[in-house]
């Protein structure tokens, strides 16, 4: 164990739109008291990937789907140095990059992602979508259906597979044959291992950080518990809380949500050792009002959250994490990560209570060639975010063959 700019490519198909012009119609988010992304703000680095209808694993077809993304480095002539990367539950497509207007946070992965990184822009044609049911410029419950209203409540359950189907389409429009390496981490690395069993000639690397070949019971209450604080606040509406007028929406329940995922996104350890059972600054926890500092740094998070996410989509991810299962109809987990051929590094945090390292463990035994990795880390699960040298080390050794 260990302790844990650019060129853009312009060579992209007919349907693959480079900002505002085109996508507007087809997944603009509905003036609304959401967080979702919107037009008005500007596409920022986004691109716009319009796909068709797409038909889902529940039998309902999904019209006009559009992908926002954004890429990195030049594509080979052959496009056989194409990377896909793939974002957690709360990320987006913006891996590179500072926050502003068009982007509400700065990129999440800058680290691993850019010229000289083990993920080289320079070597590599880096491509990152915003997530099917994300809010981030993608069609989600946000976005805009045929008859003009926000989807809100009526849009359709979505699995993995549904969001894998939606991206591969998005692989074909760019004309890529293979990738050259699938990553993501957490709910990106669900669909990265979605991706080798689903489509195993296509995916010639494949990276699984952090992640699981299939929701647990632990990780199936935890999102219950997150999206049932968001469907009780009355500002939900049932979910068609886009016309409410109120200019809130329910934040107060996607803040909640917020607290409750990022501490177990953390370790108990580190929690002490940052804020034990201080107060935060003058304040009085005695007084029924002051705070206590770990109080106010689960508020930060969920104020931040709340300002640049949908609660829509937040409920709908979640509830596509804890279907997750690569097994399902397949045979059974071991089967199923049988048909992977890719080469595979799959990397676990020892402190990680989400996603504990024998459970990431199980795709490492039974994907027929896959490295496997424990990083150490008193973090948590959040380590996958954040500068590590031997995860650094391990994606470089993996593309490096």
């Amino acid at each position: 164990m260990t302790i844990l700019g650019e060129h853009r490519d312009v060579d992209a198909a007919a349907s693959v739109h480079d900002g505002a012009a085109g996508p507007d119609v087809a997944v603009s988010p509905a003036e609304s008291p959401g967080s979702a992304w919107h037009p008005r703000y500007g596409a920022g680095e986004r691109r716009f990937a319009t796909l068709g209808a797409l038909s889902l694993e529940s039998g309902e077809v999904l019209e006009e789907v559009t992908l926002a993304y954004e890429s990195w480095g030049r594509l080979d002539e052959d496009r056989g140095n194409a990377v896909l990367v793939l974002h957690a539950l709360t990320g987006d497509s913006h891996v590179r990059g500072p926050a502003g207007r068009s982007h509400p946070s700065a990129g999440w992965w800058e680290e691993m992602v850019g010229p000289g990184r083990p993920i080289d822009t320079d070597r590599f044609h880096v491509i990152a979508p915003n997530v099917l049911g994300g809010c981030q410029g993608s069609t989600g419950p946000s976005s805009t259906a045929p008859d003009g209203r926000a989807y809100g409540s009526r849009f359709p359950v979505l699995t993995t597979r549904d969001q894998v189907a939606a991206e591969r389409r998005l692989r074909e429009q760019f004309g890529i044959e293979r990738w050259a390496l699938v990553i993501g981490g957490s709910m990106g690395g669900m669909r990265a291992l979605e991706w080798g069993v689903s489509y195993p000639d296509e995916v010639e690397r494949l990276a699984v950080i952090a992640s699981s070949a299939r929701a647990t019971a632990d990780q199936i209450a935890w999102n219950n518990a997150q999206i049932a604080s968001i469907r009780l606040d009355p500002e939900f509406q049932g979910g068609d809380y886009y016309d409410a007028g109120t200019g809130e929406g329910p934040r107060t329940g996607l803040g909640i949500a917020r607290r409750i995922a990022h501490t177990t996104y953390r370790t108990a350890e580190e929690l002490e050792e940052r804020f034990g059972n201080r107060p935060q600054g003058r304040e009085d926890p005695f007084d029924g009002r002051g705070r206590h500092q770990v109080t106010s740094y689960l508020d930060h998070h969920a104020g931040k959250l709340a300002r640049r996410f949908d609660a829509n989509s937040y409920v709908t991810l979640a509830e596509t994490m804890s279907t997750h299962d690569v097994g399902r109809d397949r045979g059974g987990v071991a089967t199923a990560l049988q048909r992977v051929t890719a080469r595979a590094l799959v990397v676990a945090i020892d402190s990680d209570r989400l996603f504990p390292p024998a459970l990431v463990q199980e795709a490492a035994l039974h994907i027929p060639r896959a490295d496997w990795h424990v990083a150490s880390s008193p973090v948590g699960h959040d380590a996958f975010l954040l500068t590590h040298p031997g995860l650094e080390k391990w994606i470089t050794d993996l593309l490096a063959v």
